[in-house]
């Protein structure tokens, strides 16, 4: 459970890490690594959290997380549906020389851009699931050719949002990253039950003015604002996912008042339910 440095190799006859990951559930902690790292979700729905933030996501996320910048992806069981998607993953060096060229300006900003983590808008990113599906079985000459194909239409055809916050502490110890992963799984198993900060002190060996500077260096929010946005952003998946009605969702997210529910969600979303709701009808 230990957060650390992952350590990513690559095969002697290719520059890049391309896999297929299957299974169950996410299994990865807050982790981070030295490489660039674009993951394709084709099955799954869940939280994901990059830096300070965190959102929801489902089939056709896809996202770019710059080097070192912490993530993991936490599956949350609805609909148990199995974990599919495609990660690539490479070094800095590889476009090395590539990227002062002018036919890379594109693709270079885009990548100046990931050290806040970048998501693509979902209508570019189905329109590319089969490149992401074919480049898993592809030799690795033919491989590269398509992931720099992948790289340019996202540089040039798609619509993105920062992630991470400009202010975000990278650089976190491998003790700061483990608390936030005793955290994150706390909050996670307890949705339903008052979150106490004297149960999470004893779980962190902090007191609880320990864990509230904690939360505020980090992501600077207080944890509860963290864990009001944890709720409402479970809110917005079932919102998108489900047929349950406002006031189901609202309990089924820890929320056991309807109206704080509701100026939760209009606060982290910047409308009600309902009208969150109708923007993903027909997609």
């Amino acid at each position: 459970m230990k957060a650390q440095l992952k350590e990513i190799t690559t095969s002697p006859n290719s520059s890049l890490k391309i896999k297929v990951f299957e299974d169950k559930e996410f299994k990865a902690q807050w982790h981070f690594h030295p490489q660039y790292e674009l993951t394709y979700m084709i099955q799954s729905t869940g939280i994901r959290y990059v830096g300070d933030s965190m959102h929801s996501f489902e089939r056709g996320d896809l996202v770019l997380v710059g080097k070192n910048v912490p993530h993991s992806w936490k599956t949350i069981d609805s609909k148990n549906e199995y974990v599919k998607c495609v990660i690539i993953q490479w070094d800095e060096k590889l476009l090395q020389g590539w990227l002062d060229k002018p036919e890379f300006t594109e693709i270079k900003s885009m990548l100046e851009k990931s050290s806040q983590g970048l998501y693509f808008d979902y209508q570019t990113a189905i329109s590319i699931e089969n490149l992401f599906i074919s480049i898993i079985d592809e030799p690795p000459f033919k491989q590269l050719v398509s992931f720099l194909n992948i790289l340019h239409v996202l540089a040039t055809k798609s619509t993105t949002q920062l992630l991470a916050g400009p202010g975000f502490g990278k650089d976190l110890s491998t003790k700061e990253s483990y608390r936030v992963n005793v955290i994150n799984n706390y909050i996670k198993d307890n949705i339903h039950n008052k979150h106490s900060l004297e149960e999470l002190s004893n779980k962190l060996a902090l007191s609880k003015e320990g864990i509230c500077r904690f939360f505020k260096k980090t992501f600077d929010k207080t944890f509860s604002n963290y864990v009001n946005e944890y709720k409402i952003t479970l809110a917005s998946k079932l919102l998108i996912e489900t047929d349950l009605s406002v006031s189901e969702i609202g309990y089924n997210s820890g929320f056991n008042n309807l109206s704080f529910f509701h100026r939760q969600f209009n606060k982290f979303k910047k409308m009600s339910p309902k009208n969150y709701r109708e923007q993903f009808k027909g997609l």
